[in-house]
């Protein structure tokens, strides 16, 4: 039987979206477009906590799924469905609280951000205030996901995830009660939601967060030929995890959808030390790479001009179609890749290339503040690791079946490649669902702990417990 939409209409502030209505095409569809095939049966844009409780109330007595929708950035598109859509969007304000204890003992003002705001908007928000939290550069990126699966970005390696920032949260539960939650109110409810809660356990509405005085930044931009690759991989994962925690410089390696074309190799970031010495320790990066670099440029520039010019960085080289149907696997390492590893990883990544298949090697530098929290003190277990790798592979929308595999089969031998000189551990944010234990994978010793939370605040299983990571356990 069909839901009646219009008595949910009448009982929220916000706007039910069918697919009959004028605005369908333009709200169903999530920020990856692999996904952008899925229709909802409903959009609901909630205005408020009461419209997620009235909503979810709804879809479980019609017997929809339920996602959750901040961003729509899911890699799995867990921010999707064929049943109800719960868009966030719309609950997007950012403000002080000004004379609240932050919990740290400080003096960083407390910042809410509701859960459906993009990080664009918040970097916007706080700069005039000079302050920032530590998160990711896309602008269009929303804070709520980034934040329960953890929350990397160029300030992380001095101060930490952007789940470690969180200090209290706001969460609607399946039974549709209204629960606030911090280290003392409801804690382990809180516990699971820093790292372990993106669409675990509740739909979470609203995020309070320490903010830090937001730095000037050097953020930076190197290329290398070619030919110098190996010797470039080879000194990155020596030096850049080892860095000082103001340096956090990322390193891409990637193959255009054109075989003519060579691979390129973009090492890239921010710092924010003195910019004397940003720039002697990129130079110090070059000598060890051994090689002068084909391009280089630096630039001195206040936190939030840095965020971006790093959102709007070339890395590839050559323009990558946003219509792309991507494909990634992850994890961490607490070690350097041997050299015979790394010479096979390139050849794999340069051989059999075929037309309009876009490859990519994302190396991201852990340690640091990341690594200066206990692996139990939050639902993120990953505190020992040396650097982060997605691998990826892309192909056209209307790519024939046999080029998806073979781009699926190139990812999967990469991943099977590096995989023995990994710790097992998966960023969650970097869903993979062909892990054989993915609670493991994302969780690690914290899997049980997170399963009994998600039994005490969802025993009927609404969510589904790694629903928000795109796999089962």
């Amino acid at each position: 039987m069909e839901p009646d939409w219009s008595a949910l209409r009448n009982h929220i502030r916000g706007e039910v979206v069918l697919p009959t209505d004028a605005g369908y095409e333009a709200v169903h569809r999530p920020a990856i477009a692999r996904f952008h095939h899925l229709r909802p049966q409903a959009v609901v844009q909630c205005a408020a906590d009461a419209d997620v409780a009235v909503s979810l109330a709804f879809a479980r007595s019609a017997g929809l799924p339920i996602a959750v929708r901040g961003g729509g950035h899911s890699f799995e598109g867990t921010s999707s469905t064929e049943g109800m859509v719960l868009d966030l969007s719309r609950i997007d304000g950012v403000s002080f609280l000004d004379g609240a204890a932050n919990g740290n003992g400080s003096t960083d003002r407390l910042v809410r951000v509701g859960a459906g705001a993009r990080l664009g908007a918040i970097y916007d928000r706080l700069a005039p205030a000079a302050v920032t939290i530590p998160a990711g550069c896309g602008p269009g990126v929303g804070i709520a996901g980034l934040t329960l699966g953890g929350g990397l970005g160029v300030l992380g390696r001095a101060h930490g995830l952007t789940c470690d920032a969180l200090r209290a949260a706001r969460v609607v539960l399946a039974d549709g009660r209204i629960v606030d939650c911090d280290a003392e109110l409801e804690p382990e409810l809180f516990w699971a939601l820093r790292g372990g809660g993106n669409g675990t356990i509740g739909v979470v509405t609203s995020l309070v967060f320490a903010s830090l005085p937001a730095p000037s930044m050097t953020s930076f931009h190197f290329t290398w030929e070619p030919e110098h690759l190996p010797a470039v991989l080879a000194a990155w994962q020596l030096w850049a995890p080892a860095a000082p925690d103001t340096m956090a410089a990322s390193l891409v390696v990637s193959t255009p959808a054109d075989p003519a074309l060579m691979p390129v190799t973009s090492f890239f970031g921010a710092a924010h030390g003195t910019e004397e010495a940003d720039v002697a320790l990129l130079e110090e990066f070059v000598d060890r790479v051994g090689e002068p670099a084909a391009t280089q440029t630096h630039q001195r520039a206040p936190h939030r001009e840095t965020k971006r010019l790093l959102a709007d960085l070339d890395v590839h080289g050559v323009p990558r179609r946003a219509d792309a149907h991507a494909y990634s696997r992850s994890e961490f390492f607490a070690r350097p890749l041997d050299g015979e590893t790394l010479e096979t990883l390139v050849a794999l990544l340069t051989s059999d290339r075929r037309p309009g298949e876009e490859r990519e090697l994302d190396f991201t530098p852990w340690a640091g503040a990341y690594n200066r929290v206990a692996p139990s003190a939050t639902a993120f277990p990953h505190r020992s690791e040396r650097f982060l790798l997605k691998q990826s592979a892309a192909v056209a929308a209307d790519a024939e079946a046999d080029d998806r595999v073979a781009a699926r089969d190139w990812l999967d031998r990469s991943w099977q490649l590096t995989h023995p000189a990994g710790t097992g551990g998966v960023y969650p944010n970097f869903p993979d669902p062909l892990l054989d234990n993915p609670a493991r994978a994302y969780f690690g010793s914290n899997a049980d702990r997170l399963r009994d939370a998600v039994r005490a605040y969802d025993p009927d299983g609404v969510f589904g417990f790694l629903a928000g990571t795109g796999a089962t356990a």
